[in-house]
């Protein structure tokens, strides 16, 4: 008999967990995971390094250094013209979105969420013993059906999780969406909380925060990190702003969450965030993804271009496959590369059973092997 209670028993493991661990028993090469294979800017880490040498060691005021949480508000005000109110620093996105949840949903709300979604959505939501109603994004653009998105809002809604550039498909919810969504969040008197973690990781796309639209800003909790925006995913900085009563109580969940967390890596970060050049890291991907997109192509698959982040989808049907999940638990072994099933990150069992998601986050001549591979 297993300890864990029944509502997280689906929770055990990760697809990322999986497939890395078949990417390493074979050799693969590993496009399923999505981390960069290079450090993040030399600036960046030699302010951390100087950092941890000069004492930044020990517990971090519990909302974050004001420094840090200063440049997030600046970034927001530059990119936004954004007021940040609150600024909460978090142990990354990940905590963020789960403080969040845990502070304002429980047993008889509802969670509003796209599919497919970041696996850690639907854990949160069953820890907070919530149940989540889904909203699907379909091939070829990702965007979700006017009718289908207002019928999974209800008496019970309590919050909506919208993450655009969106995970796993690279969709950039436009105008239109988002303000369907901030309609149907004000007539239920729901939270927004929005993952923005890859904002600046767009394609001929602009990414619009969901705290700027007319009505929006008192009922939306903004998130983002370091990690994917400066290629640092290990170190776990993220934050979150909004309302002061809606920050108040992420905080009050979060402090018996991890408390504090990055001393030394969060001056660093402050600092990045008000020197970056964010110009480059879209500049910098494109050509990668371009390459990405034109070689899965080349290998028969068809393939959705992404509009943001550093994920593609490509669908096998093309060659005859119909288990996407079966196919990639096999490509490690037979075909040297590792990639993720869409239909890990589904409720329902038909809306992607044949996609796959490549991360190519990766140096150009690692793709260039993947894509020979395949």
């Amino acid at each position: 008999m297993t300890p864990l209670v029944p509502r997280l028993r689906p929770f055990t493991s990760t697809i990322f967990a999986e497939i890395t661990q078949l990417a390493v028993r074979t050799g693969a090469i590993n496009l399923g995971q999505g981390f960069p294979d290079e450090d993040g800017p030399a600036a960046l880490l030699a302010d951390a390094q100087q950092a941890i040498a000069t004492g930044a060691n020990q517990y971090p005021p519990a909302p974050g250094l004001p420094a840090l949480r200063e440049a997030v508000a600046a970034h927001q005000r530059r990119f936004y013209d954004l007021d940040a109110q609150d600024v909460l620093v978090t142990t990354g996105a990940t905590e963020a979105i789960a403080a969040a949840v845990l502070a304002l949903c429980g047993p008889g709300d509802e969670v509003v969420v796209f599919e497919p979604y970041y696996d850690s959505y639907p854990a949160v939501i069953a820890m907070a013993g919530a149940t989540r109603r889904t909203v699907p994004l379909r091939a070829p653009d990702f965007q979700p059906d006017p009718a289908e998105l207002r019928a999974a809002f209800g008496p019970r809604t309590k919050a909506v999780l919208v993450n655009t550039p969106h995970n796993p498909t690279g969709a950039v919810f436009g105008p239109d969406t988002l303000r369907a969504v901030a309609d149907l969040a004000i007539a239920h008197d729901a939270v927004v909380l929005t993952d923005e973690v890859y904002e600046h990781m767009t394609f001929d796309a602009e990414h619009v925060p969901m705290a700027t639209l007319p009505g929006m800003a008192e009922r939306t909790l903004t998130i983002s990190s370091a990690g994917k925006t400066f290629s640092v995913t290990g170190w776990k900085i993220g934050w979150v702003h909004g309302p002061a009563g809606l920050v108040a109580a992420v905080r009050a969940v979060k402090q018996f969450l991890t408390f504090a967390s990055g001393a030394p890596f969060q001056p660093a970060v402050a600092a990045a965030l008000a020197t970056a050049d964010y110009a480059a890291i879209s500049a910098g991907l494109r050509p990668k993804r371009d390459l990405m997109v034109s070689g899965l192509r080349a290998a028969g698959m068809r393939v959705f271009e992404p509009r943001g982040t550093y994920f593609v989808v490509a669908d096998l049907a093309p060659l005859g496959v119909t288990d996407a999940a079966e196919y990639a638990r096999a490509m490690p072994e037979k075909v040297g590369v590792a990639a993720v099933p869409v239909s890990v990150f589904c409720d329902d069992p038909d809306l992607a059973p044949t996609l796959l998601r490549f991360a190519f986050c990766k140096r150009t001549e690692v793709l260039e092997q993947a894509l020979s591979r395949l």
